[in-house]
């Protein structure tokens, strides 16, 4: 059996911390250790008594002065709009015109699009993301590209075909019974192998017909195990035009649940502009919600309500949301989501974010059973940040007087300069540094 100790301070949390936080919703040690065992964590706890199991031929990374957290889970990222992060001066109709659609036609090509997959894996983990919920094009190549590249990498991601018959170019556009015909094929050739799961994807209401939403439906219900995702309520513009699209549902919320796709795989990304009715049908169906605020920010699209979700119980996570979103950074990614609540009166503690970017957002893609946190038999993904990654940060935490507010000015000033190292399933997947 290969076994890795890893030391260093140690944090992960056990539930929702809430505003204000429940001290008893995450453990923390200072110089704690974290024994894994072929991949999934074996013990947990204060580094003296857990370094007493520790055998000649074990490993040990020694990260004393640095914090260990489970790995960041992104709950909605555009793998193929790489080519796009960074673009000038469009809202969401006139992005997808203008930038995304125009970019996602050379993944017809196999070998382009296993390139950008591995530029594009190879940065998360340097973000220090382990888990994904990723949307490829709707060319079947650019899944297999994906899965094959993550793959390789032992990643835990979730993919699947675009799904988009309509209002959209023609290079780009698939048909109800191909797109059945791809769906089913790349869902018995990868989901749930290894660590992959395929994700049923309509790109959002607007580019798919009624009939491709239906199909869509037939299979979330044929396949219990696999995952739905798609757009929702992002612009006010884009909710007009669904309206004027399908006149006969109460709410743009109403045209998917109509045809079969909410429930607790389907994970809903922006959701700004909903109401009341629309977030009790969330409880109800225990469908999840993607938080969204460097896209939602720079798109102009409007600002995320946290407390409306989670005071129901809705299931929420943290999302990039790259190419729309500017970063591929979840500490980046929280600093904004903190700017985007406290435009709306609300705050995000500095556990509540650390919790969203881990456990939270594992929770929202219903892997809170197998990644997340350290419990005990779970899958060891992890990373490894440096307080001290900068001058700037470094001289913030020399005048910390408390855990929690060094743990803030982490959400705020680190980026992947603070990344240390990142680990799936207990082994380095990129390190800046040489543990002993």
């Amino acid at each position: 059996m290969a076994t890795l100790f890893l030391r260093g301070s140690i944090l992960h949390f056990l539930r929702d911390p809430g505003a204000p936080a429940d001290p008893g919703a995450w453990e923390y040690w200072d110089d704690g250790c974290l024994k894994v065992v072929d991949g999934r964590v074996a013990a947990l706890g204060p580094a003296d008594a857990i370094l007493k199991a520790r055998g000649a031929r074990d490993a040990l990374h020694d990260h004393r002065g640095k914090l260990i957290l489970p790995g960041f889970v992104d709950t909605h990222v555009h793998y193929a709009q790489v080519d796009v992060i960074a673009s000038y001066g469009r809202q969401l109709l006139d992005w997808l015109n203008d930038y995304t659609f125009p970019v996602e036609r050379a993944f017809a090509d196999p070998a382009h699009a296993r390139r950008i997959a591995s530029l594009f894996l190879d940065t998360l983990l340097r973000h220090g993301t382990t888990t994904a919920a990723v949307y490829p094009t709707v060319h079947k190549q650019s899944v297999d590209a994906f899965f094959e590249e993550a793959q390789q990498r032992g990643m835990r991601m979730i993919c699947g075909k675009i799904l988009m018959d309509r209002n959209s170019p023609d290079y780009l556009r698939d048909d109800v019974a191909g797109a059945e015909a791809d769906c089913r094929d790349l869902i018995q050739r990868w989901h749930g192998k290894g660590r992959l799961g395929y994700a049923l994807t309509p790109r959002f209401a607007p580019t798919s017909s009624r009939e491709q939403l239906a199909m869509a439906g037939r299979l979330y219900a044929e396949y219990p195990g696999v995952w739905m995702q798609t757009h929702l309520a992002e612009n006010v513009d884009e909710v007009r035009w669904v309206k004027e699209l399908f006149p006969e549902a109460r709410s743009y919320l109403d045209v998917y649940d109509r045809h079969g796709l909410l429930g607790p795989r389907s994970v809903f990304a922006h959701c700004i502009h909903l109401d009341p009715e629309d977030r009790a049908r969330f409880v109800a169906s225990d469908s999840a919600m993607s938080f969204c605020p460097t896209s939602n920010l720079f798109i102009g699209s409007g600002f995320f309500d946290l407390e409306a979700a989670r005071s129901r119980g809705v299931r929420v996570g943290l999302a990039t949301d790259v190419g729309g979103g500017t970063s591929y950074s979840m500490l980046q990614t929280l600093a904004e989501a903190y700017k985007v609540l406290m435009t709306d009166g609300q705050r995000l503690n500095a556990w509540r974010g650390l919790w969203l970017a881990t456990l939270g957002g594992a929770a929202c893609l219903s892997l809170d059973d197998r990644i997340g946190n350290f419990r005990i038999g779970k899958e060891a993904d992890c990373v490894v940040l440096d307080l001290a990654a900068t001058p700037v940060l470094a001289r913030r935490m020399e005048v910390a007087r408390t855990l929690e507010e060094r743990l803030f000015a982490l959400m705020m000033l680190g980026d992947d300069r603070a990344l240390s190292a990142t680990y799936i399933l207990g082994k380095e997947a990129f390190s800046d540094e040489r543990p002993c």
